[in-house]
């Protein structure tokens, strides 16, 4: 955890900006997998870690705005719990660790609200995305499962976005902390990739990496020679010669802080020709972004940069054709770059998602398109430093998609298809890296990860 002053210090701030009410923040329990007893593994809610940094199931906080007010709802450990699960703090104990001093058994907890409504208390809760604090939630306030999520407080939301958006240089620590993690597990797969083996004989250690050095995986990687295929965690693909293998990962440190890393290397340890063709294009797109991320630049005109980047290079190898800047308005682009140039990081990979994607990414001054790829852009409101953010550009061959738009002939005066079908084997380039908004401009976090042809080559070399 970090200090009590820290959590104290985070939860002023947020009575400051909420200014009144109660609010309800409930932590999160174990989930059964396939049977009660047999549970996934237990994450923190990131909103409860962000202002109390208790990694414990089983715990419910209330903060009194008006009273000035905060309790913690939560229960000792019976022995039957102690036999099974090993010896944790009391619950005063666990309170005491983020500067809490009232601390109620879970029983309490339906009276006290109870007692709260009948003072005319008005109540802030974010979006629920669990069922069983959407159940408990149900419980404490009376409405019907499906009005939950319908009934959550916008002051709230918008202020805990306002307060995690910005990340403290202790949090910056954290995230590098992942990205280290990171940076052994693509080493580990750049190293042990060849032709004949099962993708899952790589991404098994890779994934173990994770665990062994930090809190494990921040999402279900990707690690595939379908790199075409966006999110794929199937791993049972034979890796052959002459393919590209995409493995995008990210770990969690010990505080649960994010990385999220892509990069993207030859089975056999040399790129191709045409192969360094496309990841010299994504390289450049990848590193130009970088230099373009600064203060009170959207992050949507930065991914209209890259759009056009991306198109310049396919123009100078002729798989596409006409004004680049036609070419993006009308979203032919999309075939090869359909998704937004990077998301938010922090305690949730795509952070704070579960609060509103269009209220992390986006503001009144820059709403959300529905054009094909564009709207799958995450982030595109003006930067602020602070900001800890993904900058990942990609380059796919898609085979369904290149054989129905070309079927439909869509954007026939922009692509080349019969040049484009020469490659749909191809798979896919994405190069990933995790930055942090200065003052003056951007810096890449942690230890630098191999990424040039040159560098990835070097490090494949020593392939045993």
């Amino acid at each position: 955890m970090f200090s009590v002053e820290t959590y104290k210090s985070r939860r002023n701030e947020l009575k400051k900006l909420v200014k009144s009410g109660v609010i309800l923040l409930p932590g999160n329990n174990s989930s059964p997998c396939n049977y009660t007893a047999n549970t996934y593994r237990f994450r923190q809610d990131s909103s409860f870690l962000y202002y109390f940094g208790l990694d414990f199931e089983n715990l419910f906080a209330v903060i009194d705005i008006d009273k000035d007010e905060e309790i913690l709802f939560g229960d000792d450990q019976s022995l039957d719990d102690l036999v099974w699960t090993g010896p944790e703090p009391s619950t005063l104990d666990k309170a005491a660790m983020c500067g809490v001093s009232k601390v109620l058994p879970s029983n309490q907890l339906k009276k006290y609200i109870s007692k709260l409504f009948k003072e005319g208390s008005i109540f802030h809760y974010l979006p629920q995305y669990r069922i069983e604090n959407i159940v408990k939630l149900n419980e404490l306030l009376t409405l019907n499962y499906d009005l939950i999520n319908k009934h959550t407080s916008k002051d709230l939301t918008v202020a805990v976005i306002k307060q995690r958006s910005i990340k403290s240089n202790e949090e910056v620590t954290e995230i590098e902390k992942a990205i280290e993690v990171s940076y052994d597990m693509n080493l580990y797969a750049m190293l042990n990739t060849k032709p004949g083996i099962i993708e899952r004989d790589v991404y098994s250690f890779v994934e173990a990496i994770s665990y062994a050095k930090g809190k494990g995986t921040s999402f279900a990687a990707i690690f595939s020679v379908h790199g075409e295929q966006l999110h794929n965690p199937f791993y049972e693909n034979i890796m052959q010669d002459g393919q590209l293998a995409l493995l995008d990962s990210g770990a969690e440190s010990m505080l649960h802080y994010a990385s999220d890393i892509t990069r993207t290397f030859p089975v056999n340890g040399k790129y191709t020709d045409f192969q360094k063709d496309i990841y010299n294009i994504v390289l450049n797109t990848n590193l130009e972004a970088i230099k373009n991320s600064k203060p009170g630049v959207p992050y949507r005109d930065i991914h209209f940069a890259a759009a056009k980047n991306i198109v310049e290079g396919l123009k100078s190898i002729g798989l596409m054709k006409g004004d680049s800047d036609e070419i993006i308005q009308q979203g032919a682009h999309a075939m090869f770059f359909p998704h937004g140039l990077g998301h938010m990081l922090g305690l949730d990979v795509h952070d704070m998602e579960a609060l509103g994607e269009s209220l992390v990414g986006y503001n009144d001054d820059v709403q959300r398109s529905q054009q094909f790829g564009l709207k799958y852009l995450r982030l595109a409101r003006p930067l602020e430093a602070g900001f800890v953010m993904t900058v990942e550009p990609g380059i796919y061959f898609i085979p369904q998609l290149v054989n129905t738009w070309e079927k439909e002939k869509k954007f026939v005066d922009f692509i080349n298809y019969n040049e484009v079908k020469k490659h749909l084997d191809f798979g896919g380039v994405r190069i990933e890296d995790d930055i942090v908004i200065t003052e003056t401009g951007s810096r890449v976090l942690g230890k630098p990860i191999p990424k040039t042809i040159e560098e990835v080559e070097a490090v494949c070399a020593n392939r045993k």
